[in-house]
């Protein structure tokens, strides 16, 4: 299922209508429920999850069972020998429609980047195209979809050249600064390009901006990230209903496999139940095996992805 997008300007992004059923509905009733969100408790988990501080919004109650499940998987792996010592994972789970962060393991810790930083990249120029000093035009649209879809780094370089031209910064400190000045709060702890951000905090305000179009070409950034890829999300999740409709970029060093996204999981009662999930694996020292390293600790991506759904389907009776 892919968004439609009737016309490159930002008002028309913004104002036109998805192809998918029901969507200001399940837009209005998200909106209605994160105003309302306030504080919630923080929880002490053990194992993987042991000695990290979660998030606000967070009830102890919707968070044990997630952690816990995910805890044991990672445990188990660790002792079969399929993630080394010297690796480290992250993993977070926030419920839109609940309003609470179902795990938020180890998010408070910086990691790599890889090709997850590239939709911030997109932003950016989306940002300057508003200021008038960069165009979308089809050559434009063309390059980011193979920036976001095939993740390729030549076309990235690209848009950075391009930012680079809009200012006497950088490409990599005109985007970081871009974001910043228009989003303060939720860009506060961006680096560009080293560096994701850290805190469950963060990451729910990044998805919750796109996901309820509070930034410029939010319907344009989901159709990039709707576009079919070889994700760790859903691709090969055989716990992941084949009816839910993501939105995601991976990422991929020597050094780390990661995956993040927001998944829209389909109730038995015909609603509609968004969620963000994002796993990350990292290692000290790059591998000596890329190919099979990154397929492995990939499939755990799936593994943990599938997990994440069956915790949401007793939640919410998904399909």
């Amino acid at each position: 299922m892919l968004f439609t997008v009737p016309s490159l300007s930002d008002a028309s992004i913004e104002s036109s209508s998805v192809a998918y059923p029901s969507k200001r509905v399940l837009l209005a009733k998200i909106t209605a429920l994160l105003a309302a969100a306030t504080c919630g408790g923080l929880v002490s988990p053990t194992g993987e999850a042991a000695r990290r501080r979660y998030p606000p919004t967070t009830h102890p109650s919707a968070m044990s069972a997630l952690t816990a499940a995910i805890d044991n998987h990672i445990k188990y792996l660790r002792l079969s020998g399929r993630i080394a010592a010297n690796e480290r994972t992250a993993w977070l789970v926030y419920d839109f429609t609940s309003r609470q962060y179902l795990t938020a393991i180890n998010a408070n810790i910086p990691y790599q980047s890889a090709s997850m930083i590239k939709p911030f990249i997109a932003l950016a120029f989306f940002y300057k195209v508003l200021e008038g000093k960069l165009h979308y035009t089809p050559y434009n649209r063309m390059r980011m979809e193979a920036m976001i879809q095939y993740s390729d780094n030549s076309a990235t370089n690209y848009f950075i050249r391009l930012l680079n031209q809009t200012s006497r910064r950088s490409g990599p400190v005109e985007a970081e600064r871009t974001l910043k000045r228009y989003n303060p709060g939720i860009f506060r702890n961006t680096r560009i390009v080293e560096r994701i951000p850290t805190s469950g905090r963060t990451y729910r305000n990044k998805a919750s901006a796109l996901w309820y179009n509070q930034l410029p070409f939010s319907n344009e950034l989901k159709r990039l990230m709707n576009l079919p890829n070889r994700d760790r999300v859903y691709t090969g999740a055989d716990g992941v209903a084949r009816q839910t409709w993501v939105f995601d970029k991976t990422g991929t060093t020597a050094r780390l496999c990661g995956n993040m996204g927001i998944l829209v999981a389909q109730g038995r009662n015909g609603g509609r139940y968004p969620y963000t999930f994002i796993g990350i694996i990292e290692k000290a020292r790059p591998t000596k095996h890329y190919r099979a390293w990154k397929d492995d600790r990939g499939d755990v991506i799936r593994d943990v992805s599938g997990i994440a759904y069956q915790h949401m389907s007793r939640l919410h009776n998904l399909v």
